[in-house]
């Protein structure tokens, strides 16, 4: 990648959080409801890119072990586990799977 595109692409990212901040902000200080919605979008991305990285392989879906970690690790968040814990659980599941299969 050339210099000139990674320039942009920090000036574009840059200019996007200003935008947010000073434009859009003040709309979500006046709508609560706006506001509830944009605080929820950053967990909505980081839940469909763990769901792609777990069940998609190029171009197909594939459902191995990785599902099934990554259902304990939901079950853990969903039960207030500490993060290591969370994480610890994942993965200690999906190698007993695999060790089964």
């Amino acid at each position: 990648m050339s210099w000139l595109a990674v320039i942009l692409l920090t000036l574009g990212a840059a200019g996007q959080r200003l935008i947010g901040m000073y434009l859009v902000g003040s709309k979500l200080d006046r709508r609560p409801v706006l506001r509830q919605i944009a605080e929820l979008l950053p967990v909505a991305v980081v839940v469909a890119l763990i769901a792609q990285l777990t069940v998609g392989d190029g171009r197909s879906i594939t459902l191995d072990t990785r599902l099934i970690g990554v259902a304990v690790a939901i079950v853990l968040v969903w039960r207030r586990a500490p993060f290591i814990v969370v994480v610890l659980g994942a993965v200690v599941t999906t190698a007993a799977v695999r060790a089964v299969i």
